[in-house]
């Protein structure tokens, strides 16, 4: 059966309901009521009353008599054909339950319902019989304007309430119904334009006109920290504006600071929607509603925007499109960077893929031709990129107990000098990532993961970045009961502040970390104190290298640059290059000269090498050949399958029986079952198995057909599948 969005014939439709649902439900359509596909309804499921969608299924051969019927239509703009395709392709994808991925497309269920109207007052033309001088500026005020609320219009006039009620009550104003208003003002394409180069103006030239020739294509914007990559897809933003179309601009949550929003601001006259965690859910469920209305013409959010019901969807950009944080590792696995470039295609509308430091499979595609590829080889203005140094630490080490090199102590004691600002970055939260006893060598474990725990010294407690457990910090060891003998092994951004407060006693030190006491607000606050020179020495984790505008930054030092290359992860290399290369991007934005310093073990390491060479293409030539000689992404396929369990027997059995019942075959071979690396989260015991495929084989097929042959999940055993998987823990 083939629907189309006309109303059903049928008495009986198939309705997909937000639950781990492998198809639609069968429901009956009681008489008078009136659907179409992607009707958001309410339906009875058991005792509950739940939203679900009218979905493109065939419904089984049922008497509609022996049914529940839908409860409700929502009075809701339906969900399209398009985003209906999409929600399927992403669940045929990602193996997922169709119900889960359309449940990520109704998550403000409070704005299924019209936003309330409002009471709003316009004067009639009749006159007070008495005049004063407060009357007299209240009827000067409403001239400004047709329609008023009642507090605005006091407010406006410099008067109590009470005065404009008077007026109601003398008839000079009437009450009128009002529209909810806005959640942003309409973006203005022309009103901050900026002067752009003319390696800018080129780039943008070509941006626009992806937009201009409609259909799909997919375009990498390449270009070195501080070239202007913003200002050049505002303009193929504009573009999509002025064609009456809806924008999505995908950052990661991190990078979705304020500074963003008001360079967004600052060129169109208007902040963007914002979706992301931080926004309240009244707010989140009036952004829901306006997007599928099509009044909110452009969004910024995080990777979960993508699931938002657009009406008139006609460009995506990513920013950051390397950026790990696009890949979402809860319920359903999913990567917003290539779901958003398939949602792309079925819309049939171009995405920009924004970055410093492509990801290898985004560089691969543009190599190949099939993405579109625009440079920009120069930064903005007088800027210049930042001089890099390698800090050999077997040549130069810190003094005892002590992280930072000589070498960058000295670097620190110039900038500073100067009234310039130096960054050191190190990725690690916290004091230390392991705290043991000197006497017994006990060492401080969670008890839900198989993790040490990260002492935080600043809030006193010793905490797991995996499960959220926290214990306050002991002042003896509960192994055997030592006083003061607890030692902190390794350093975290606190430690390393400790040490620069301790030498730099007189400088303006600021911490910046996700886990920073205030949350994101505070955050957001201690960004824009940085930007506004209010301090010295900035120590943070990576967050301060997505993106922010620092223009008095001038040194950055990277403390433990090794850290990301001790893992066997595949993509480790990668990420290294892409975090340094971000951070050390901090310094030099404004023309000022500036210097990077990048402390190491291993400085005859390939990525060290490309860094301080400032030779991206060296990299992504070495690094790319050697994903196609051992055809690991994006010339090959992987997948991984993730079995966990309440105890560590009954997930090995279940892995082993998943690999006992892989089919054999020449393009995929399954590895494991093993432990995994974090062998435990959050109580649970966790194997690994590892699919590696050829980059044609049928590797969906293959899992379908494996988990259909295996036994069937009992007990506590939950199987994950994690698709093209970023993570190896």
């Amino acid at each position: 059966m083939n629907f189309t969005d006309q109303l059903f014939p049928e008495t009986v439709v198939p309705v997909l309901v937000p639950l781990p649902s492998e198809r639609p439900y069968s429901y009956a359509v009681p008489e008078g009521m009136e659907v179409v596909p992607g009707s958001i309804v309410q339906v009875p499921l058991g005792p509950r009353q739940v939203a679900g969608v009218v979905w493109d299924a065939p419904t089984d051969p049922v008497d509609a008599k022996k049914l529940k019927p839908i409860t409700h239509v929502f009075d809701c703009p339906p969900l399209d054909e398009r985003m209906r395709r999409f929600i399927d392709w992403v669940a045929d994808y990602t193996l997922s339950p169709p119900g889960l991925v359309v449940r990520m497309a109704l998550r403000a269920p409070a704005a299924f319902d019209p936003e309330p109207w409002i009471e709003g007052i316009e004067a009639t033309g009749a006159e007070p019989d008495r005049i004063t001088s407060a009357r007299r500026r209240v009827i000067a005020a409403a001239e400004d304007a047709p329609v008023w609320s009642k507090s605005g219009l006091a407010h406006a006039a410099g008067v109590s309430a009470s005065v404009v009620d008077g007026l109601m009550r003398q008839g000079v104003f009437r009450t009128v119904r009002l529209p909810p208003p806005p959640v942003v003002a309409e973006p203005d394409t022309a009103y901050g334009r900026a002067t752009l180069s003319s390696d800018q103006t080129a780039a943008a030239q070509q941006l626009v006109a992806t937009v201009e020739r409609s259909g799909f294509s997919a375009t990498l914007l390449e270009g070195a920290t501080g070239s202007g990559k913003t200002e050049v897809y505002f303009e193929a933003i504009a573009a999509a504006l002025d064609r009456g179309q809806q924008v999505l601009i995908l950052l990661p949550e991190i990078a979705l600071t304020q500074s963003f929003i008001d360079r967004f601001h600052a060129r169109f006259g208007a902040p963007p929607a914002e979706w992301h965690s931080d926004v309240p859910p009244r707010r989140r469920e009036s952004v829901w509603r306006q997007v599928a209305e099509g009044r909110v013409k452009i969004v910024a959010g995080a990777r979960s925007s993508l699931f938002l019901p657009f009406k008139d969807l006609g460009l995506v950009v990513i920013d950051e499109e390397h950026d790990p944080a696009y890949k979402q590792e809860d319920r359903t696995f999913y990567h917003a960077r290539d779901m958003a470039v398939v949602r792309a295609s079925i819309g049939e509308f171009p995405i920009v893929l924004a970055s410093a430091t492509p990801s290898i499979e985004t560089r691969v595609n543009a190599l190949s031709g099939r993405y579109g590829h625009v440079r920009l080889t120069t930064r903005h203005g007088d800027a210049a990129l930042p001089d890099l140094s390698l800090v050999d630490m077997r040549r130069h080490p810190p003094g005892r107990g002590r992280f930072v090199s000589p070498v960058l102590t000295t670097a620190i004691t110039e900038t500073v000098a100067r009234g310039e600002q130096a960054l050191l970055f190190l990725n690690r939260r916290g004091y230390a990532p392991l705290t043991l006893c000197r006497v017994c060598g006990h060492r401080f474990q969670c008890h839900n993961c198989s993790t040490w725990l990260v002492d935080h010294r600043l809030r006193g407690v010793l905490q797991c970045h995996h499960c959220g457990f926290s214990t306050p910090r002991p002042e003896a060891c509960p192994e055997c009961g030592t006083l003061d003998h607890l030692v902190a092994c390794g350093p975290g951004v606190e430690r390393i502040a400790e040490e620069i407060v301790e030498g730099f006693p007189d400088a303006r030190t600021i911490v910046l970390s996700s886990d920073i006491a205030g949350g994101p607000r505070r955050l957001r606050r201690e960004l824009e104190a940085v930007a506004d020179g209010e301090a010295d020495i900035v120590i943070g984790t990576q967050l301060v290298a997505k993106g922010h505008h620092f223009p008095k930054m001038t040194l950055v030092g990277a403390i433990d640059a090794d850290l990301g290359l001790t893992n066997g992860d595949p993509r480790a290399a990668e990420r290294t290059f892409q975090l340094l290369h971000q951070v050390t991007g901090r310094a030099g934005r404004t023309g000022l000269r500036s210097h990077g310093l990048i402390q190491t073990f291993q400085p005859e390491h390939p990525v060290m090498q490309a860094l301080v060479a400032a030779d991206p293409e060296s990299f992504y030539d070495s690094e790319i050949d050697e994903r196609r000689r051992a055809a690991l992404p994006p010339f090959g396929r992987l997948a991984a399958i993730i079995v966990s369990a309440n105890t560590r027997s009954e997930a090995e059995a279940h892995a082993r029986d998943i690999r006992r019942a892989a089919p054999e075959t020449d393009e995929i071979e399954m590895l494991g079952p093993a432990e995994a690396p974090l062998a435990v989260v959050r109580g649970r015991h966790r194997f690994r198995l590892l699919v590696e495929a050829t980059r044609r084989a049928p590797i969906q097929t293959y899992l379908r057909d494996t988990l259909l042959h295996a036994a069937r999940p009992r007990g506590s055993v939950q199987v994950q599948i994690d698709m093209d998987p970023q993570s190896f823990l």
